[in-house]
């Protein structure tokens, strides 16, 4: 693959305020053009470790070139910074690419020259171990292969995610590939739960219409599915029977 089409920058997470009250009322929390999944918010420094797993979606080809990532992070909701690691699964003139990567803004992804493929089960971890040291382990457990590097981040820490997202590709947000539902479980904050609640969830709008929608937490508020989904007209945050995908 052409390593320039992986050079893609992750934009943080903007939230749509002008929709924001509509999209809480179908019980989401925020809406946004390149995030969908789950985000929770806190004072600076409150995010000290974050992990979580997921399996690598399946991506139908698509003659026009559309892209997506699974990961997870440490702050880039309602702040410009981003520690963050995962699988991207995309689709370039008919032929789908996985592969792994990591990444801390404001410099570009870096990939990890280590196979993926749909359905390998991911695992992941984002640690600080001191002031400015962080590490970023990637685990692949189905291929038995694990990806550690250690780097200097000094974000604020006040949001951590586990996110679907369509990355920004050459400054523009690009299309959301067509991917399997995907599952993320065992997501972790500080070492513990999350405890997720449908108020910590967003959907993704597309040039008005939703293309994302993330399930129900599980019992435990540490598990959720995220759906591809396929809807004309108005976004779901202004229908009055919004899709609700539960895991």
């Amino acid at each position: 693959m052409n390593r320039a089409e992986l050079s893609k920058r992750t934009r943080p997470c903007v939230t749509d305020k002008v929709h924001s009250g509509k999209a809480q009322s179908t019980g989401f929390g925020w809406t946004s053009g390149n995030w969908s999944g789950y985000a929770i918010y806190g004072k600076k420094g409150a995010f000290r470790r974050i992990s979580g797993e997921w399996i690598v979606p399946l991506v139908k080809p698509t003659s026009s070139p559309t892209y997506s990532s699974a990961w997870i992070g440490i702050d880039g909701f309602k702040n410009s910074s981003l520690i963050q690691t995962g699988t991207g699964h995309e689709s370039m003139g008919g032929v789908v690419h996985y592969y792994a990567w990591w990444e801390i803004l404001p410099a570009a992804e870096t990939v990890i020259p280590l196979p993926v493929s749909p359905g390998d089960h991911m695992q992941a971890s984002i640690v600080k171990l001191g002031s400015g040291k962080w590490s970023i382990t990637l685990f692949n457990l189905s291929k038995s292969w694990t990806f550690r590097t250690f780097q200097r981040y000094t974000g604020p820490q006040t949001s951590a995610e586990w996110i679907m997202e369509a990355p920004l590709v050459g400054g523009i947000i690009g299309k959301l590939a067509k991917v399997s539902t995907t599952r993320f479980f065992n997501c972790r904050v500080n070492g513990r739960s999350p405890r997720l609640t449908p108020a910590d969830s967003g959907i993704m709008v597309q040039k008005k219409i939703t293309v994302s929608v993330p399930g129900s937490p599980n019992a435990s508020g540490d598990a959720f599915i995220v759906k591809r989904v396929y809807r004309k007209g108005k976004p779901l945050i202004h229908s009055r029977s919004p899709i609700i995908v539960r895991s």
